[in-house]
């Protein structure tokens, strides 16, 4: 994932003269994981979440199938087989090691056994032609997704100790506010320490903060910078990053202390990103996954997740 891996070679053999005999051997340099890995052709990816360790999965928005990789590595195999008709957009991981996917034009959500690839449990939130589950959040009582085509958050409840509840469990949200407006395309979203969820505008540019209770919202203040095509959200702390699909850029926004307004830091791009769809923290480093929005997918067109610096 990053074209920034430079293999640094230190030339020894000088200094291994000057080592006296029965001196311990010096240790080898640990391998830098690697700055790109490449997905399988035509792969058409769009979700990007990290487990355990350093085990990441990716989503693809063409078939639905889930890739798991490992970022140390490089190498990875399809987990869930690809379906027509079951394609997937955001997904993320839960601390009892289930995998949650956003079936995007499919109108619900399913959850997988990550070990394994077993479905389940699915949820059918609509059947509303033209809907678009796109991301999600997963908190300690609920996940949320949103629909890009309707002015909504769908909400599945938690049990104890993360108990998945019955199909028909879940709950839909209407929003209100500036979240309520029609064609912004709901994308992206995180949740707030104070509960709250923050939801990214793909078409208008802003971000919105989400009352999960009431649906009642509020727009944040970027002091007039536009996140237009902002797709994944990703935070840590007080700081989000908004990747930025078709504009290849990622914007590093430094969130106030109450997360109502935020101040773009630094804008991340360059030739590695190609249509970014979403990414990932681990450690220093954000993980992100091109989904090249910008071109036709065909089975040989290539697709790769890219390692920056956070």
């Amino acid at each position: 994932m990053r074209k920034l891996l430079s293999l640094l070679i230190v030339p020894l053999v000088a200094a291994a003269t000057l080592v006296s005999v029965g001196a311990p051997a010096a240790a080898h340099p640990a391998k830098p994981f690697p700055a790109r890995i490449a997905l399988p052709n035509g792969f058409t990816p769009e979700g990007l979440t990290i487990g355990r360790g350093t085990t990441v999965f990716v989503g693809s928005i063409l078939d639905g199938a889930v890739w798991r990789g490992d970022l140390r590595t490089g190498r990875g195999s399809v987990l869930i087989p690809g379906t027509p008709g079951t394609d997937k957009a955001g997904l993320k991981l839960d601390p009892q090691g289930r995998l949650w996917t956003a079936d995007f034009s499919g109108g619900g959500a399913s959850v997988y056994d990550a070990d394994t690839g077993t479905r389940l449990a699915h949820y059918q939130f609509t059947d509303v032609p033209g809907s678009y589950v796109n991301d999600l959040v997963i908190t300690q009582r609920a996940v949320y997704f949103t629909d890009s085509a309707r002015q909504v958050l769908y909400v599945v409840p938690l049990g104890p100790g993360g108990r998945l509840p019955a199909p028909t469990a879940f709950r839909v949200l209407q929003l209100s506010g500036p979240a309520a407006t029609p064609d912004v395309y709901h994308n992206g979203i995180v949740a707030l320490p104070d509960g709250d969820l923050l939801v990214a505008q793909m078409l208008t540019g802003q971000l919105v903060r989400v009352d999960p209770r009431t649906g009642g919202s509020r727009l944040v203040d970027l002091g007039g910078y536009s996140v237009e095509r902002a797709d994944g959200l990703v935070l840590r702390g007080r700081t989000l990053y908004v990747i930025r699909n078709l504009t290849n850029v990622i914007a590093v926004v430094r969130l106030n202390a109450g997360y109502t307004a935020g101040v773009v830091q630094r804008e991340i791009t360059g030739p590695q990103l190609r249509s970014p769809a979403t990414g990932d923290l681990l450690g220093s480093a954000l993980y992100v996954v091109n989904g090249r929005f910008d071109v036709e997918s065909t089975p040989s067109t290539d697709y790769d997740i890219v390692r920056l610096p956070a």
